[in-house]
């Protein structure tokens, strides 16, 4: 089920529960998961797209592999908190993956998440090249981890 406010999505969580992350682009999907007791997002791996079939396919894999319980979608609202086509593209890859899993789908505003982690990346004297590898599963988690810390302040309320 996709759950537009991001609430609502917490609230569809068990307590204690892993999440997938994932940067969604026109080209690849950044993937970061998160431990079980949701404290921290590490990047995973990042999944150069093809098709959907094939895409999702390689995500149910890392759900199963993980015993994952949400998928979180960042959403590349526009500076002004506007949506343009980018979102319209992620709600759209949303609604297909909720076709194939039952796992609840959320959405977190992911505006810099890319420039974030570019500025850690360099910040870590990473090469261009490795930078270009990494972006996106890095990214990922950065949105997952914004989530994650968002979701525990919600729970301790």
């Amino acid at each position: 089920m996709i759950h537009d406010a991001f609430e609502d999505f917490a609230a569809a969580l068990p307590q204690m529960t892993a999440l997938v992350g994932l940067d969604f682009g026109e080209k690849t999907i950044g993937v970061a998961v998160s431990d079980r007791i949701g404290a921290v997002a590490t990047p995973l791996e990042t999944i150069r797209r093809k098709k959907f079939t094939l895409d999702s396919n390689r995500l149910l894999e890392i759900i199963a592999g993980r015993d994952i319980n949400g998928i979180l979608l960042g959403l590349p609202r526009n500076m002004d908190g506007s949506e343009g086509p980018r979102c319209q593209s992620t709600r759209a890859f949303a609604r297909n993956l909720s076709r194939v899993t039952d796992l609840p789908i959320g959405f977190w505003d992911e505006r810099l998440s890319t420039v974030a982690a570019e500025r850690a990346l360099l910040e870590a004297d990473t090469s261009r090249k490795r930078r270009a590898e990494v972006i996106d599963h890095v990214a990922a988690s950065y949105i997952l981890q914004g989530a994650l810390d968002r979701m525990r302040h919600i729970r301790s309320s």
